[in-house]
């Protein structure tokens, strides 16, 4: 056999070897926006300041009906709670958020609509909410929309959820607008506001918290109807796993548990889970 040859059919052994490696290596990375696998870092958006769907408690912790879905759904794309990285995702940032590639899917009570969904894509949705209003206990003063007329109402400072409520049900509502809503809830619990609004899923995950509990009630009035759904790259495959971990959340009861567990305390009557690709207008 000519040496040379033999020379010659090594150095392919070794490239294809070399080769195969490279393509394993490839395959092993999991990337931004795959499913993963063990141990694979995934990024996730939540809100950090909204108790019962998103919080970022003092020590370092988070909790929440939005962080319980994020950590099924991560876990069902192979991924433990330890591998989650949580990024705050403001209301005006999330499309950004996903558009540049800062984090893999985003669940911060993000409400699908037209002109979102031009911009990004939704998995979902997982929870039909609607804008309701907050009002104290021990108040009977207000029992349908129209008892806000000439009441003060609060929502936060660039919401239009009160400007709802003056345009279409009660025009002598009296807005005030704060920063924040523990603003709002001060104002409601020392009377000088007499209601708050903004979704039924929020109030009550405020309402729950331990100091607040038996101090105010949610006045159901379902004002709307708010389809939160799991934002993702435009094209992204997350939407089709994540629409399957979604459906295996409500089969398993994880998802009754989880609602139960965050807006319960608030007597919260929440919607049946909704169907998968389903939006309710």
């Amino acid at each position: 056999m000519n040496p040379r040859k033999l020379t010659k059919a090594g150095v392919a052994a070794a490239a294809a070897l070399a080769l195969s490696f490279s393509v394993a290596g490839c395959g092993d990375d999991g990337g931004g926006g795959g499913s993963g696998g063990d141990n694979e870092k995934i990024t996730v958006g939540i809100k950090f300041d909204q108790p019962g769907i998103g919080l970022k408690t003092p020590d370092g912790t988070y909790t929440g009906f939005d962080v319980d879905v994020a950590t099924y759904v991560a876990k069902e794309l192979g991924h433990d709670p330890g591998d989650i990285e949580w990024k705050e995702a403001k209301s005006a940032d999330r499309e950004t958020m996903l558009q540049r590639g800062d984090v893999d899917f985003i669940a911060a009570s993000y409400s699908i609509n037209d002109e979102r969904a031009e911009k990004v894509d939704f998995a979902g949705p997982y929870l039909l909410a609607h804008q309701d209003v907050l009002i104290r206990a021990d108040d009977n003063s207000i029992t349908k929309p129209s008892d806000l007329n000439n009441k003060k109402l609060c929502s936060v400072t660039g919401s239009t959820s009160a400007q709802n409520i003056k345009t279409k049900v009660a025009p002598d509502a009296q807005l005030q607008e704060y920063g924040g809503y523990s603003e709002c809830l001060t104002g409601l619990e020392n009377g000088v506001i007499d209601a708050l609004t903004t979704d039924d899923s929020i109030l009550a995950g405020y309402a729950a918290q331990e100091e607040f509990k038996g101090k105010f009630k949610l006045g159901g009035f379902k004002l709307s109807n708010e389809n939160y759904g799991i934002g993702v790259q435009k094209g992204s495959e997350l939407k089709a796993q994540i629409n399957t971990a979604l459906e295996k959340m409500v089969a398993d009861g994880s998802w009754e548990q989880a609602v139960k567990k965050n807006f319960g305390p608030a007597g919260y009557k929440n919607e049946p889970p909704p169907k998968i690709g389903e939006i309710v207008g």
